[in-house]
């Protein structure tokens, strides 16, 4: 039991439902009361003690429903009253022990010197044979398995465990000696391939469902945003929102940790002086850190339209993670967004900002104004300055002087750029004027330099 229960626990958090160490706990104490015999009532504890949200209650169903529903055996081609003598395993061993061969065209009573899985076949024991596969799937490590391209080994490690070889030499007897009950045996190894395939597929669902999603991140992690497909695009957003959980949890503004530094032996020693030197008292080296405060300008003009909804993902959870954000987006001018990106859901507050000054022809050199007009008296030596943009001004005037002063007055300028540096400077981009001015500059053009940028920025104030 405990071994099956680990192996649900590792499928559920595959499935993407997060189960703690106590909650698997819990939930093996409330199944060694309630037991197996009744999965409606197991299917309600494990919801009851480990899913946590209703996204958690329909992927914990699905996983239950997926991983005790063992693999139906297919049956043989045969005629009907082929099937209707081997409905059973029980009624086929029946028949063998008496003697007794069915007339006609039903099945007959398997040879001896058969394997017991050839016997099973010819029976059409459905549940002899459903247990052999499951002791062939656990001696074969079917758990360990991770990839669709797995799929083929672990089949032929499961059809050798169960004697595939033995099956086929008894194949050869039988089309010696009995050409019949050989045509029989062999619609019942074909069977059991096709169960043993559904076996496999269904252990891939389950097992390998965690690692495929990570090769498939990983792999769309790396992948110019610019370039997705519609499909592609959707995938990307469910990944980005998991970049911005991950940086929530991390870097969440009600999470105060005291960093209490380094221990000053010197002064720890002094303090205790009065006891002999024991520490009763002790004197850390804290380290100052700056109140975390961040303004983030966003490009969503047309040039950049396929990678703005990204940025504003990640700037929206920027407000969620550090406590005084003031946010801006522009195209041909620019607007503070901040009180969108706090107060509406992630969704709605991209549709918004998008219909209010998105998809326009950019103009950095009135939106600087603007951000002159707006913010500028707002930027102190205490703020870091995000500019999200691709630098390319539409042969207008880019007003690199107003960044200048934007430099100058606050604590770091960082310019995130989604285009490749080998364009910077090519057309009408005036990136290398604006880096000039820039403390740091970095291409992302991929969620995982997105994410990284967006990182380093939050840890420097943690």
């Amino acid at each position: 039991m405990r071994e099956n229960l680990h192996r649900f626990f590792r499928a559920a958090r595959g499935a993407g439902v997060r189960i703690s160490p106590s909650e698997s706990i819990d939930a093996m104490r409330a199944v060694s009361d309630i037991g197996f015999a009744d999965r409606e009532v197991l299917r309600d504890t494990f919801l009851l003690t480990l899913a946590k949200t209703a996204d958690d209650k329909r992927a914990l169903g699905e996983c239950f429903d997926l991983f005790f529903k063992p693999p139906e055996v297919a049956s043989p081609p045969s005629q009907d009253n082929d099937n209707e003598a081997g409905e059973s395993g029980e009624s086929g061993q029946t028949q063998q022990q008496d003697g007794q061969a069915p007339s006609g065209g039903a099945a007959s009573a398997p040879s001896s010197g058969l394997s017991p899985m050839s016997q099973m076949l010819l029976a059409q024991d459905r549940n002899g044979i459903a247990a052999a596969i499951a002791n062939a799937s656990s001696a074969a490590e079917l758990t360990e398995i991770r990839y669709f391209t797995q799929r083929g080994i672990f089949s032929s490690r499961i059809l050798n465990e169960l004697g595939i070889s033995q099956l086929r030499d008894d194949l050869d007897m039988l089309n010696a000696n009995n050409p019949a009950e050989a045509e029989r045996l062999a619609a019942g190894i074909e069977a059991l391939r096709d169960t043993v395939r559904d076996a496999v597929s269904q252990a891939l669902l389950l097992y390998g469902r965690e690692e495929s999603e990570n090769l498939r991140n990983d792999i769309l992690r790396n992948a110019p945003m610019s370039q997705l497909d519609q499909r592609q695009i959707q995938q990307m957003r469910v990944l980005i929102r998991q970049i911005a959980r991950r940086l929530r949890e991390r870097y969440s503004k009600p999470r105060k940790r005291q960093r209490r530094g380094h221990l000053d032996v010197r002064r720890t020693i002094r303090r205790n002086a009065a006891w002999g030197g024991v520490p009763f008292l002790t004197t850390w080296k804290r380290r100052h850190r700056d109140k975390p405060k961040i303004i983030a300008i966003c490009d969503v003009s047309g040039s950049v339209a396929r990678v703005s909804d990204f940025f504003l993902l990640l700037i929206y959870s920027l407000h969620e993670v550090v406590s005084d954000v003031r946010s801006f987006a522009f195209s041909s001018h620019l607007v503070e967004v901040s009180d969108i990106l706090e107060n509406e859901d992630a969704d709605k507050a991209m549709k918004e900002i998008m219909t209010l000054v998105g998809f326009g022809s950019s103009d950095y050199g009135k939106s600087l104004e603007d951000f002159e007009k707006l913010a500028l008296r707002a930027v102190t030596p205490q703020t870091t300055v995000i500019v999200l943009g691709d630098a390319r001004t539409n042969n207008l005037d880019p007003r690199a002087d107003i960044l200048k002063r934007v430099s100058e007055r606050c604590k770091r300028l960082v310019w995130l750029n989604p285009e490749g540096r080998m364009v910077w400077g090519w057309g009408d981009s005036e990136m290398p004027r604006y880096a000039t001015y820039c403390g740091v500059v970095r291409q992302c053009a991929t969620a995982k330099q997105l994410e990284r940028a967006i990182t380093d920025i939050v840890a420097a104030y943690q």
